[in-house]
């Protein structure tokens, strides 16, 4: 059981720590070479878009790769600790639990707080569009619910709820390029390699 509790300190620990290092590099990412083609595309993209506007959720991230990520973490840290006390396994598992709801919820929490710091006077949402990001959370297809996308807007990456037109849902990690703006806290994107003259 020890072992268990250990893989799981430290695979949910480093995942977490490349998670926040790969954010705070992605702030440097470079998508200017983009820009030129993008903005040609941009117009032509916007003609096809729908204007309904889309109901967003402001709650609680307890689902995102971060807090999951966090948990399994915590997880096996309150395991380790239990086990060191000497707790029977009932309590040790209920201790892992615990402390693995409480990261969770910790780190969900802390960056609700971070994009709410991110998303200030300062900073337009208008820049964002003809920027080039990533999927964060899957994006639905056909307009068929919200996910998030992380971009570089005004220096810093920036994390958006995102909707689409593409038929299909946009997975974790796709390339995106924004082509419109639902609100103040919700982009329209589309796949990088639907936009013409985009590579």
């Amino acid at each position: 059981m020890t072992t268990f509790f250990l893989t799981c300190a430290l695979v949910g620990g480093v995942l977490l720590i490349a998670q926040l290092v790969g954010g705070a590099l992605g702030a440097e990412h470079d998508t200017a070479m983009h820009d030129g083609a993008v903005g040609s595309a941009h117009d032509g993209a916007l003609a096809h878009l729908h204007q309904t506007a889309h109901e967003t959720s402001g709650g609680l991230q307890l689902l995102s790769v971060r807090a999951l990520t966090a948990a399994v973490a915590f997880f096996g840290i309150g395991g380790l600790g239990a086990i060191s006390l000497g707790a029977a396994t009932p309590l040790v598992i209920i201790a892992a639990a615990l402390l693995g709801a409480m990261g969770m919820f910790g780190v969900a929490v802390t960056m609700r707080a971070m994009l709410g710091l991110q998303r200030d006077a300062t900073l337009d949402i208008q820049n964002a569009l003809g920027k080039i990001g990533a999927v964060y959370v899957p994006v639905p297809g056909a307009l068929g619910g919200v996910g998030k996308v992380t971009l570089a807007v005004q220096g810093r990456t920036v994390e958006f709820q995102a909707v689409t037109l593409e038929g299909s849902v946009l997975p974790t990690g796709a390339p995106v390029v924004v082509v419109g703006i639902r609100d103040d806290d919700t982009l329209e994107v589309v796949l990088l390699s639907s936009v013409d003259g985009v590579q």
